[in-house]
C-alpha cells in the first residue's frame, strides 16, 4: 500500500484546569511525534471511561511519558508505522489500548497494544473493548486467577467494565454474583449472563452466604473501594481472594484485618494505565490467544459468545465529550458509551 497522506495538524479535546465537564474544548495541534516501536491511529472511534472523567477532574493524572490528552482505547486504521515495526502494515484496522490521546482524530500507541478487529465485528463495537477487556483480563484472570467452577462477585455489573467482567468469567466457566443499583439495572446484569444479581443499595453479603451455602465466594471483582470493603471480606470463602480496580465509593476503608488473617484472604490490585509497555504487552499477547477467538461472529452475526460483544448505550460526535462525560456521570448508562471520530467513514 503506499503512504498515506497525513495532515500536519489535527483536531482534539482539551482542557486546562480541572473541573466539570464543561471544561473541555476542541484544540487543533500538530500531529503527535511516532518512536520508532509505535504505530499512529486514525481515530474512528473511541470508548469513554471513568478513568477518563477522573482525570478531566485533576483526580488521576496522567503518567509523565502518556500524552496528556483524555481516552484510553480507540478503533481505527493504521496510517504510520514507526521505523522498528513489522508487526502491522498501513491501512490495517485495529482495536487499541492508547497511553492517553484517543479523544483526538489521530493517536499514537505501541504496536504490542493493538488487536486485529474481531471478525464480523464494527470499528464502535471494537473501540469498546480495550480498556475493558486490558482491565478486566489483567485483574480477574492473569492476577487474581479466576478459574472455571469458582464463584466471583462482581461489583458495577452493569457498568462497562462490570459488564465485561460478567460476560468474560461466564465465557470461563465462573459462576457470577453480580451488584448494580437498581432493579432494572440487576435485570440488565443478568441479562449478561450473570447467575444472581443484587441490588447494592439493600445488603448484599447475606444473599451471598445463603446463594453460596454459607461458604462465600471464592474472588470479588471491586471498583467500589471504601465501605465495601469489609462488606467484601465478610462476603467472601476462606482462602478467597479479592482484587480492587476502582475506587467509585472512596480510597478509604477501615479494614477488619483479623477477617484477612482469620480466612487467609489474599487482597490485590492494579491500575492499568500506569504499567509497564511490557505487561501491556503481555496482557494483549493473553487476550489475543485466548478470548479473540471466542468473538469471531459468523454470518449471521452469532459467535461462540456473543455475550461478550459490547453493549453500546450511547454514541456522541466527537465535538459532543461534554454529553458523553456527563452520561458516564449520570450512571444511567448501560454498557459503553463511545465518541464517533471518523466512525462514518471508516465502518
Amino acid at each position: 500500500m503506499p503512504n498515506i497522506l497525513l495532515p500536519q495538524d489535527y483536531l482534539h479535546v482539551d482542557f486546562d484546569h480541572p473541573g466539570d465537564a464543561d471544561v473541555m474544548f476542541f484544540k487543533r495541534s500538530s500531529l503527535p511525534e511516532l518512536a520508532k516501536d509505535q504505530v499512529l491511529i486514525k481515530v474512528a472511534y473511541a470508548g469513554v471511561n471513568g478513568p477518563d472523567v477522573a482525570q478531566r477532574k485533576g483526580a488521576y493524572p496522567p503518567p509523565k511519558d502518556a500524552s496528556p490528552i483524555l481516552g484510553l482505547e480507540v478503533a481505527g486504521e493504521v496510517c504510520a508505522l514507526g521505523a522498528e515495526v513489522s508487526q502491522w502494515q498501513l491501512g490495517d484496522k485495529v482495536t487499541a489500548l492508547v497511553p492517553g490521546g484517543g479523544y483526538g482524530e489521530y493517536v499514537v500507541t505501541h504496536y504490542s497494544h493493538c488487536l486485529p478487529i474481531p471478525q464480523g465485528w464494527t470499528l464502535e463495537q471494537a473501540a469498546a473493548i480495550p480498556e475493558t477487556f486490558f482491565t478486566v483480563w489483567g485483574n480477574l484472570f492473569m492476577r487474581a486467577g479466576l478459574q472455571s467452577g469458582e464463584t466471583v462477585l462482581i461489583h458495577g455489573g452493569s457498568g462497562g467494565i462490570g459488564s465485561a467482567a460478567i460476560a468474560l468469567a461466564k465465557a470461563f466457566g465462573a459462576r457470577v454474583i453480580a451488584t448494580s443499583g437498581s432493579d432494572e439495572k440487576c435485570d440488565y446484569c443478568l441479562s449478561l449472563g450473570a447467575d444472581l444479581a443484587l441490588n447494592y443499595q439493600d445488603d448484599f453479603v447475606q444473599p451471598v452466604m445463603d446463594y453460596t451455602s454459607n461458604l462465600g465466594v471464592n474472588l470479588v471483582f471491586d471498583i467500589a473501594g471504601g465501605d465495601f470493603i469489609n462488606q467484601n471480606l465478610k462476603a467472601l470463602a476462606v482462602d478467597g481472594r479479592m482484587v480492587s480496580v476502582a475506587m467509585q465509593r472512596g480510597p478509604q476503608a477501615q479494614v477488619d484485618i483479623f477477617r484477612i488473617m482469620a480466612k487467609r484472604i489474599t487482597w490485590t490490585g492494579s491500575t492499568l494505565r500506569p504499567q509497564s509497555v511490557e505487561a501491556k504487552a503481555n496482557i494483549a499477547s493473553e487476550l489475543r490467544q485466548k478470548v479473540w477467538p471466542l468473538l469471531e461472529l459468523t454470518r449471521d452475526g452469532e459467535s461462540c459468545n456473543n455475550k461478550l460483544v459490547p453493549n453500546i448505550s450511547a454514541r456522541f460526535s466527537l465535538a459532543d465529550s461534554v454529553g458523553a462525560h456527563r452520561l458516564m456521570e449520570s450512571g444511567l448508562h448501560r454498557g459503553k458509551i463511545v465518541l464517533s471520530v471518523h466512525g462514518e467513514e471508516s465502518d
